[in-house]
C-alpha cells in the first residue's frame, strides 16, 4: 500500500467515566471512517481518562473480553487498525499506561508506557519491552506522551524499520498553541534525525478532576517538515495520508537519511 489514511483522533476523556468515553471513542471511529480512514489513533488513556494521583487506583480498569471483542469486530468488519488507550490495571494490581492496537488480521497488542513522567512514578508501573507493530503495509511504533522525549527510544523503534511513531498524549495545561510550541521543539527533531513520520495528538477539554487539555494534532514528515497541524481546540477527526514514496525519497538521498552512516560501532543503541 503506497498511501495509508489515518486519523488523529482529539477526545475529550472524562476522568473515570469509562462508560461515556467508550461510547464517544466508538462513535469517533465511525465517523472516521466513513472519512476513509483505515488507522484509527486515539490519545493516551482516552478510554478511563488521565490523572496521576490517588484517584488512579479506582479510574484505572482491567482489559476485559468484551472489549476485547468489540474493537477486534470493528477491526475485522471494516479493515481498520485502531489504536485505543486506558490506564491498565493487571491481575496484580499493577497500574500501565497501556495503548491497545487492534488489527484485522490478528489478536490484540499491547504497548505499556516506558518512560513514566517524575510525578507518574508513584501510581504507574512501567513496560519495558520496545514494540513494533504491523498492519495493512504500515510498521509503525507507538510511544505515549513523556516516551518522546528521549531520543535513544525514537532512534531504536527507526532502527527496526519502522515507517511511523505514533504518539498519543494525555498532556495538559496551557493553551494548544503553547502545546504546539512545546512539541514542535523535539517533534521534527524525532522525525528529520530517524528519517520516520511522526504523528501525536491529544486529549481535549475538562477531564472533570482539575486538568484541562489543550487539543491538539500534529503530523511531520521524514525531512522534519510539519505536514499538518490543528490547533483547535474541540473535539474532533483529522485525516492524514502516510505516503510511502516521501519515505523512499528521503531515504535514498545519502545527504537526508542519516541511519546508515552512523557509526554504530561506538554506541549501544
Amino acid at each position: 500500500m503506497k498511501t495509508i489514511t489515518a486519523a488523529l483522533i482529539v477526545q475529550n476523556c472524562i476522568a473515570g467515566n469509562f462508560q461515556k468515553n467508550y461510547e464517544t471513542c466508538l462513535a469517533l471511529i465511525s465517523c472516521a471512517q466513513k472519512k476513509g480512514a483505515r488507522f484509527m489513533v486515539f490519545p493516551e488513556m482516552n478510554l478511563t481518562g488521565y490523572v496521576a494521583g490517588p484517584e488512579i487506583n479506582t479510574i484505572s480498569r482491567p482489559i476485559t473480553q468484551d472489549m476485547v471483542a468489540v474493537f477486534s469486530h470493528l477491526a475485522k468488519k471494516f479493515n481498520l487498525t485502531i489504536l485505543v488507550g486506558l490506564a491498565e490495571k493487571t491481575p496484580r494490581n499493577h497500574i500501565y499506561a497501556s495503548h491497545l492496537v487492534f488489527c484485522p488480521d490478528r489478536t490484540l497488542e499491547i504497548y505499556r508506557k516506558i518512560h513514566t513522567a517524575p510525578f507518574e512514578k508513584k501510581y504507574f508501573s512501567a513496560g519495558n519491552k520496545i514494540k513494533i507493530f504491523k498492519s495493512q503495509g504500515l510498521v509503525f511504533g507507538i510511544q505515549l506522551c513523556y516516551d518522546a522525549h528521549f531520543p535513544e527510544l525514537s532512534l531504536a523503534m527507526a532502527l527496526k524499520h519502522v515507517d511511523v511513531i505514533f504518539i498519543p498524549h494525555a498532556s495538559p495545561r496551557g493553551s494548544s498553541q503553547e502545546k504546539h510550541d512545546s512539541w514542535i521543539r523535539h517533534l521534527r527533531a524525532r522525525a528529520f534525525d530517524n528519517g520516520i513520520y511522526i504523528a501525536a495528538c491529544n486529549q481535549t477539554g475538562d477531564n472533570t478532576k482539575g486538568l484541562f487539555f489543550p487539543g491538539i494534532s500534529l503530523f511531520i514528515g521524514p525531512d522534519g517538515n510539519v505536514l499538518y497541524k490543528s490547533i483547535d481546540k474541540t473535539e474532533g477527526i483529522h485525516i492524514i495520508s502516510i505516503e510511502k514514496a516521501l519515505l523512499n525519497k528521503i531515504r535514498s538521498h545519502k545527504m537526508k537519511y542519516f541511519l546508515p552512516y552512523r557509526r554504530s560501532d561506538l554506541f549501544k543503541v
